[in-house]
């Protein structure tokens, strides 16, 4: 007996009855990469490329900081901590290295509060591989230490391997892991998160000014990071919070320093003057069916466990269409409640939001002679 797995796509009529045609972006930029969210609905508001694996060049550090206020929380780390200014992280990340620094001295010892904040401000090469060596020994096992944390928190698509986003060409991210990261970083680790709103630091009698350029804009910024290589252009992850609402960007691929901060202020003030909250589903609503394999019934209606509100454009809403998406048939019994496929809704050609679909009532496994007919349905399609 045969149970072939296969994608089950089922279009929901009463949103969209036809796929539309392809139509230009809502937003047009000149990055290579983008992703806007609204971070309290979950919508993806805007992607371009969201996808392709780039160089992160300084973005790495938000990966970086991620593992060091892992150790915080989890008290491994203490903020008093001191880590020592090795001759490697003083050539390859200090003031010789001619690249973002925070000028420690060779032999050393820094404070970790002191490190973390010369990473996020000054974007510091020293402080990250002064870091990494501190928590794991070298920079190569701390750059797995990443990549583990990273599998872990659901970054999918995205390898590191050091602690500063210095070139090397295995290592890539995407601008959706990016924002996932942000997002992450924010919920997870909010007593840290406050530094990447400073707007300078102090240390060594050296004062250095935070290189987000959202900062200074006036526009709600609270971080978090910008980065450049000449593989990857100039990058930037930004997130605001205004009028209750938080917005993240990740953009790369810009021409310059100067671009990069208007592009990423255009589409976040966009983002929050485009659009409007709009409920589709009501929690508790049957959303549609899925095929069951070995039921006492032949489906299951599947529904949201609280209400489905998306962030919809003002100008264009009938570029809404939905799909449920299951892999299956899905095998009998199913309990109510029971997690068993995916709400996917698009904005046009922008895969907006993916939301957990539950089945709506339980169904046992049904009679032997519903069994057998099933197995020998599987059986047909798995030949055809």
């Amino acid at each position: 007996m045969r149970n072939p797995v296969s994608i089950i796509v089922l279009a929901l009529s009463l949103l969209a009855s036809l796929v539309l045609p392809a139509a230009a972006q809502l937003f047009e930029t000149r990055a290579g990469q983008a992703v806007l969210l609204d971070v309290n609905s979950g919508t993806v508001l805007f992607s371009k490329n969201a996808d392709e694996p780039v160089p992160p060049a300084s973005l790495a550090k938000l990966m970086t900081m991620e593992v060091v206020f892992n150790a915080l929380k989890a008290g491994r780390l203490s903020m008093d901590d001191e880590f020592l200014v090795s001759e490697n992280a003083w050539r390859t990340g200090g003031a010789v290295s001619g690249g973002s620094t925070m000028f420690a001295e060779l032999n050393s010892s820094i404070r970790l509060e002191d490190l973390i904040q010369g990473v996020i401000v000054q974007s510091a090469n020293d402080g990250c591989i002064i870091i990494a060596e501190g928590m794991a020994g070298s920079e190569a096992i701390f750059a797995q230490l990443m990549n583990e944390r990273a599998r872990k928190i659901g970054l999918e698509n995205s390898t590191f391997m050091n602690s500063t986003g210095l070139p090397d060409p295995q290592q890539k991210v995407t601008m959706r892991d990016l924002v996932k990261l942000a997002v992450h970083i924010q919920s997870e680790y909010p007593e840290y998160y406050k530094y990447y709103a400073q707007r300078d630091f102090t240390w060594n009698k050296i004062l250095q000014r935070n290189r987000n350029p959202l900062l200074a804009m006036d526009i709600g910024a609270d971080g978090m990071k910008t980065g450049y290589t000449e593989e990857s252009g100039y990058a930037i992850v930004g997130s605001i919070d205004r009028d209750g609402r938080r917005l993240i960007v990740a953009m790369s691929g810009l021409p310059d320093q100067r671009s990069r901060g208007e592009e990423a202020r255009k589409l976040l003030e966009w983002g929050l003057r485009a659009f409007q909250p709009y409920e589709i589903f009501k929690k508790d609503e049957e959303i549609g069916n899925v095929r069951l394999y070995g039921g006492a019934q032949l489906t299951v209606p599947v529904t949201v466990l609280k209400d489905l509100i998306i962030l919809l454009p003002i100008t264009e809403r009938d570029r809404m269409k939905a799909r449920v998406v299951y892999t299956g048939p899905v095998m009998a019994p199913v309990e109510a409640g029971q997690e068993i496929a995916t709400l996917k809704v698009w904005i046009g050609d922008n895969l907006s939001q993916e939301k957990p679909l539950y089945a709506a009532q339980s169904v046992p496994l049904g009679p032997i002679h519903r069994r057998a007919l099933d197995a020998l349905t599987e059986l047909v399609l798995g030949w055809i």
